[in-house]
């Protein structure tokens, strides 16, 4: 099955759509390109892009986690309760990132022990986190977090413009793309996600590696949990809600195959800022939230569909080549 990863350079192609994106937004609005735009706007999906990072690694492992956005939830909640009833500030951060790690731990284990799919685990701890956000929180939201800690939220690096989220996201991706092109344990992911019979016969640990992969991406949404508490200024059980949509869809944008073994964190990261840039270019317009989540899921549509296309046209063309050459004497 082909997937936009095999298209010539498709990174570049997605930079070049980030480029008319900015263009594109330019010309519907002047304020779209002023700097403190561009700030403000990166900084929105800055929680996507986190969880996109290994998302990236477990799709490429032919798995995903649709609970990501619900494990942010409920992080937040539990920073939140914690902070309200007086809990340091450091262990309420700390007793988040332990939720999210056990989230994940949950979710691979009841994939990796009992063998269930990814996609019908994940669908339902997405709706169980989502619950106890709200059994945590109820309708109420915590908010007067200490200044120092908001800062980190929706400051900015000294001297630039550039959101720390993002600066941080950033920096995580670098050492994403790291260890997935440039270690063994990156070149095990592929091949797990090409073949996993033939990989465990080599001797990966496969589920093992995937156990691995779940506990991260609770961790990485413990951290986006956690930014999206101190950027809003606010813990509430619904935070976060339908972001699970946004990062398959960067995911899957950026060449990262659905049926695994395929794809780059470069191309998962340029298609967040792609998104992104849409989603606010319509938004200095005035268009409407509902016709935004139809945007992103044309999309997600569009980046399964592409490619095989693609694909059935280049069959098409191997076998009308194919019987060419044996009409021909």
């Amino acid at each position: 099955m082909k997937t936009l990863r095999n298209l010539p350079g498709w990174e570049t192609t997605l930079a070049l759509l980030v480029i008319v994106a900015l263009l594109g937004g330019g010309l519907l609005s002047r304020d779209f390109l002023t700097t403190q735009n561009l700030s403000f706007l990166t900084a929105n999906f800055s929680e996507i892009l986190l969880m996109a990072l290994t998302m990236t690694l477990l799709v490429i492992v032919a798995e995903i986690d649709l609970s990501v956005a619900s494990i942010l939830g409920l992080c937040s909640a539990v920073l939140g309760v914690l902070f309200a009833a007086g809990v340091p500030m450091p262990l309420a951060i700390l007793a988040s990132f332990v939720a999210g790690g056990l989230a994940g731990l949950l979710n691979g284990l009841l994939v990796t022990r009992l063998g269930l799919p990814s996609l019908a685990v994940t669908i339902g701890t997405l709706a169980l986190y989502r619950g106890l956000a709200f059994v945590l929180l109820g309708d109420r939201a915590v908010a007067e977090f200490p200044q120092a800690y908001t800062n980190f939220g929706f400051g900015t690096v000294p001297g630039t413009l550039i959101p720390i989220p993002i600066a941080l996201g950033v920096a995580l991706a670098i050492l994403t793309a790291v260890i997935l092109h440039a270690t063994p344990f990156g070149r095990s992911l592929y091949a797990i996600g090409a073949n996993e019979v033939a990989a465990r016969f080599s001797g990966l640990r496969v589920e093992r590696t995937k156990l691995l992969l779940f506990v991260m991406s609770g961790l990485m949404s413990a951290l986006a949990g956690v930014v999206y508490t101190f950027r809003f200024a606010s813990a509430r059980g619904d935070n976060a809600a339908g972001f699970e949509l946004g990062v398959i869809a960067a995911v899957l944008l950026g060449g990262v195959s659905i049926f695994g073994g395929r794809g780059s964190v470069v191309g998962a990261v340029l298609a967040v800022f792609l998104i992104g840039l849409i989603n606010g270019a319509l938004t200095i317009v005035d268009v409407s939230n509902e016709i935004l989540t139809i945007v992103t899921g044309l999309l997600l549509i569009g980046s399964v569909l592409v490619p095989n296309l693609v694909a059935r046209v280049q069959t098409a063309r191997q076998r009308r080549t194919s019987r060419e050459a044996t009409v021909s004497p």
